[in-house]
């Protein structure tokens, strides 16, 4: 069975969170990092204030339905440190972003241990972080619009990676 890791780095919105927290939990992600400013429902290990994490956590757990309960989760400022980490215990570090370098999610191969970086909602991933991981992959627009938002992407690379890879 494959290893799957989820990181959300920089997203703003809690309902986004909480809708990517309830996707991975059904598709059987294996740990979800939120790192950077990405909101971050209440942790054995926070820091916050208790009035903060409690407003956060609620309105995290509107989308979540609960799955931020069933998940591993952990929050990390720093990513950098963490994808050195994950590498070297063998994940390939991949990022779903539109790039030049990018590869179409339906030939992307990737192994046992995968970490899957989604980013910012508007701006996507920045390019420093782009340049720390293994491969870029990306899903082809048909359409006239630019992008997904970022838990339908997360949702269909995530589908793809479980199910047909």
């Amino acid at each position: 069975m494959r290893s799957i890791i989820l990181i959300a780095h920089n997203l703003r919105s809690t309902h986004n969170v909480g809708s990517l927290l309830r996707t991975a939990e059904g598709l059987g992600v294996t740990k979800v990092y939120l790192t950077g400013y990405t909101p971050y429902p209440q942790l054995k290990t926070d820091k916050r204030l208790p009035h903060e994490s409690a407003k956060t956590h609620a309105q995290i757990q509107k989308t979540a339905l609960g799955a931020e309960s069933l998940l591993t989760i952990e929050h990390i400022d720093d990513i950098t440190t963490l994808l050195q980490s994950l590498k070297s215990d063998g994940y390939n570090i991949c990022a779903l972003e539109q790039d030049p370098k990018a590869l179409p999610l339906a030939k992307f191969s990737p192994g046992p241990k995968i970490t899957l970086i989604v980013g910012r909602e508007v701006e996507g991933i920045e390019k420093e972080l782009l340049s720390q991981v293994d491969s870029i992959i990306e899903i082809p627009m048909r359409g006239k619009k630019e992008s997904f938002n970022v838990v339908q992407a997360a949702a269909m690379a995530l589908y793809s990676i479980v199910y047909f890879t």
